[in-house]
């Protein structure tokens, strides 16, 4: 199982679609580690540099609609290969969240206010996140102030990230 916890990057932006997570021309490398140089290379945020900010980060906290786009499974690849295992969003387009679990990874959907306090609270600072899997609950913390939020895992999809993803899965079970 992978792990979950560590710092967080901030992208205040609903709809990042999977051309800004993984551009289309980099889809013909061979290996997933290939891949890690260019994710976000295509997203226009203000004072986002994708050179910069994703290193270090192993969690994405972003608004709705993360994934929307093209159903590739290079977009959670990409995120892979940076060390990033969890994206927390309002909301995901439903092949991206599937194939983040199907690779093992956690798409944790926080209801509209809970994201807005955490982008309130935490963006902009140094935010190191917790995953606590047997409890459902997320600790977010940074320059002494600390949230803890809860999330929901269906069976399902716990299952996968037990196993590592869904191949894992479908070795043991199938």
């Amino acid at each position: 199982m992978k792990s979950f916890d560590g710092k967080a990057l901030f992208l205040d932006r609903s709809d990042i679609n999977t051309d800004e997570i993984i551009p289309a021309k980099y889809l013909t490398e061979i290996s997933r580690e290939m891949l890690a140089p260019y994710l976000l290379e295509d997203l226009d945020l203000e004072e986002f540099d994708h050179t910069m900010d994703i290193t270090g980060k192993k969690v994405v906290v972003t608004r709705a609609n993360f994934g929307c786009g093209s159903s590739r499974e290079h977009a959670p690849w990409a995120l892979e290969a940076n060390g990033i295992h969890m994206v927390i969003a309002e909301s995901f387009a439903r092949i991206f969240r599937q194939n983040m679990f199907n690779c093992g990874m956690l798409a944790i959907e926080l209801p509209k206010d809970v994201i807005k306090d955490l982008f309130l609270t935490f963006a902009g600072r140094d935010t190191n996140v917790q995953t606590d899997l047997n409890e459902a609950t997320l600790t977010f913390s940074a320059d002494g102030q600390s949230r803890t939020v809860p999330f929901t895992l269906s069976g399902f999809d716990a299952d996968l990230i037990t196993a590592g993803g869904w191949v894992e899965f479908a070795d043991t079970n199938y």
